[in-house]
């Protein structure tokens, strides 16, 4: 097949991470969502097809608003495509639509924004609920969802977060955040962070900090000055990746 001929496509992509060793390839022993998905494109007859996301979601992390990218010679509807890419997927992944872009996209460096929401289920009356334990950090204390609103509000603007997380690459740990916020509905608490970049864990490392806020084990002032030391050392906790949820990414033509 002539490369030449292939057109670039960027598709959306939905996983329940439970099941994978995180969205990167690794070695064959290991289930990956980049392994799974470029085994489904190989199987349209084009040989090895590689795929590149917008971002390297952890083992047990969930997605739903993952973009990816890949070259394919295609002259059928992009609909046929969700589907052929579908028929050879397992039921824990999923292309939910597909578009042609030009040859120079890439659905990380051309990102501008991204998007995760993380999801807490209150068990405060000490029961375990079984059916969402590998969807939502279930938590056995109450919450102060306005004491971890308040400390949230710290995390707006370009500021260095090196407490929260390590660049992926290089030393560069200044980011910006445009929203940070808590929301609940019944006994689900749901924590929604956008940035045009995350360093490494630092979802995690905020959420699980904040936690911290919301059951008194840390004050408001506790995490802006820690916040502030942009040091590594001075965060306390990391939540657990199964309540993580790559909701979105967003480019510079897209509606905000």
């Amino acid at each position: 097949m002539n490369e030449t001929q292939r057109q670039r496509y960027r598709a959306i992509v939905e996983y329940d991470g439970s099941d994978f060793a995180g969205y990167q390839r690794q070695p064959e022993e290991f289930r990956t969502v980049q392994g799974e998905l470029e085994s489904a494109l190989s199987r349209l007859g084009q040989g090895n097809i590689p795929v590149t996301a917008a971002g390297r979601t952890d083992s047990g992390v969930h997605a739903t608003g993952q973009v990816i990218s890949f070259d394919l010679n295609w002259k059928h509807p992009h609909e046929k495509l969700v589907l052929a890419i579908n028929a050879h997927l397992s039921e824990d992944v999923a292309v939910r639509n597909v578009e042609a872009v030009s040859s120079d996209f890439h659905p990380r460096f051309n990102a501008c924004r991204r998007a995760y929401r993380y999801h807490i289920e209150l068990c405060d009356n000490g029961a375990r609920r079984p059916l969402t334990r590998r969807r939502k950090w279930q938590v056995f204390k109450p919450l102060n969802l306005e004491a971890m609103n308040t400390a949230a509000s710290f995390l707006i603007g370009e500021q260095d977060f090196a407490t929260f997380g390590m660049p992926p690459q290089g030393n560069n740990t200044v980011r910006e955040i445009f929203a940070a916020e808590w929301s609940q509905v019944d006994n689900e608490l749901t924590f929604y962070i956008q940035a045009n970049a995350f360093l490494y864990r630092m979802v995690r490392s905020i959420t699980g900090t904040l936690k911290l806020v919301g059951d008194g084990s840390w004050s408001v002032e506790a995490f802006k000055q820690a916040l502030d030391a942009a040091e590594r050392k001075q965060s306390a906790a990391s939540a657990p990746p199964w309540g993580l949820y790559l909701e979105s990414v967003t480019y510079k033509n897209d509606t905000q």
